[in-house]
């Protein structure tokens, strides 16, 4: 060994001979170019040019053994051989995503020929599936109201937006982000829109873009409030109603509604809320005509908030895409708006003899009579005591008859006409015919 030496890289002469062990101390000395991996000579010097050997310039590759226990990535342009026991051990990261890409398409070459496997590797991702959840891209609706709020803190508005025109201010921005990617054959999608009339289902067909004509042109019914401008112009309505201005306005379009009105819809809401902003919270109380019936400015806004979020919901169910109800703070409002319109719902119907005949309890206004205690459950919760026997009387939990427990976005579908009264997913106690006036005050409120 002492009379070993190492020739300069490149000067050997003579042909390699394969068959000699460079461990072997009684073979012959090996003259040839240095064996990068025999540590017995000097140690490497990383100034000296790699090594390639003659088979490796010629472009051979050496195959796999059949015996590989750890498996790796083939060569490149060549697909990955494994035994059998070596593909099943691989089966749980493959399941789990987390093999490479050469060992991922072994697996899955293997699994269409082996049924016993296939068999298995369904079963592991099943129960990966059962791991964790899958979640939606779709981000969290409540996260551009925390945005903002944790903005706010830092930096409070100059002129903020009232808080009974925020859910508004969200639900449009909600729903002009359904529609930013919208390409021309969702715009024309058909969406049925559902609401209740005489206790009687209905329904209208429209599209896409004429929902956002139809919203557009109810929410200008605040905007003469305000004294802006009317969207249907010229156009003249029959009544100022909610759905003679919609159908005026669908009759004077010289074509079917298209994306073009998204953008007055979106200018129209932008300025609403800068108006009411710009006015103050004292506005509040203005009256909003809706033709039939008048609300205050803030319970309007509210009302504009709940329709444009089931029209979004019914647009997003026509084009297959998912849709979240609003944040809790904001369905809790709109929850109350509903509650407190429950009574003057309750009286019009008897009025009209749409509600059961019952044994009216005559009281004076402000004193406690019969009522229905109105559960609202999840998100945006509370309670609510509904009077039974006038809009005038106060809820009182000692002359209770009835409870009715439900969640809060089942409610609002149930006031949307979006659920028969008697399918509602209800917990009941009580008074049947009560309850049974109550659901179907709630599904009437709702209009195209």
């Amino acid at each position: 060994m002492s009379e070993h030496r190492r020739e300069p890289y490149g000067t050997d002469t003579e042909p390699h001979d394969d068959t000699a062990d460079p461990y072997d101390d009684h073979a012959e000395p090996y003259e040839g170019t240095a064996d990068p991996y025999d540590d017995r000579f000097e140690p490497y010097d990383d100034r000296c040019e790699p090594y390639v050997d003659d088979h490796e310039k010629a472009g051979e590759h050496h195959e796999h053994t059949a015996t590989e226990s750890h498996p790796s990535d083939g060569p490149d342009g060549m697909p990955l051989v494994l035994e059998h026991h070596v593909l099943k051990s691989l089966l749980g990261a493959w399941a789990l995503a987390a093999c490479g890409p050469a060992e991922a398409e072994a697996v899955e070459e293997h699994l269409g020929g082996c049924g016993p496997c296939a068999d298995e590797a369904l079963r592991l991702r099943e129960a990966v599936g059962l791991l964790q959840r899958s979640e939606t891209l779709d981000l969290d609706p409540g996260l551009r109201a925390r945005v903002l709020e944790s903005c706010l803190e830092r930096r409070p508005p100059r002129i903020p937006v009232p808080e009974w025109a925020a859910a508004y201010d969200t639900e449009t921005a909600r729903l002009d982000a359904l529609l930013q990617d919208f390409g021309a054959s969702e715009w024309h999608a058909p969406v049925r829109l559902r609401w209740y009339e005489a206790d009687e289902a209905t329904t209208r067909r429209t599209t896409v873009a004429g929902v956002i004509a139809h919203l557009m042109t109810v929410d200008g019914l605040v905007a003469v409030a305000l004294g802006l401008d009317d969207p249907l112009g010229d156009v003249t309505a029959a009544r100022p109603t909610p759905w003679d201005r919609t159908e005026a306005y669908w009759r004077a379009a010289p074509s079917p509604p298209t994306r073009s009105v998204r953008t007055p819809w979106r200018e129209q809401s932008h300025n609403l809320v800068r108006t009411v902003s710009f006015t103050g919270g004292g506005t509040g109380r203005m009256a909003v005509s809706y033709g039939d019936y008048d609300l205050p400015l803030h319970d309007a806004m509210l009302d504009r908030a709940f329709e444009c979020w089931v029209h979004a919901e019914d647009i997003a169910e026509a084009v297959d895409y998912p849709y979240e109800p609003p944040t809790g703070r904001h369905l809790h409002r709109i929850v109350d708006l509903a509650a407190r319109m429950l009574p003057a719902v309750l009286e019009h119907r008897r009025l009209n003899g749409l509600a059961s005949p019952v044994e009216r309890h005559l009281v004076a206004a402000g004193e406690p009579g019969r009522s229905l205690r109105l559960e609202i459950e999840g998100s945006g919760g509370g309670e609510w005591l509904i009077p039974l026997d006038s809009p005038a009387a106060k809820g009182s939990a000692e002359h209770e008859v009835a409870h009715v427990a439900l969640d809060g976005a089942e409610f609002c579908r149930l006031a949307a006409g979006h659920v028969p009264p008697l399918e509602a997913a209800v917990g009941q106690v009580g008074d049947r015919e009560a309850i049974k006036d109550v659901l179907f005050a709630a599904a009437s409120m709702s209009r195209m």
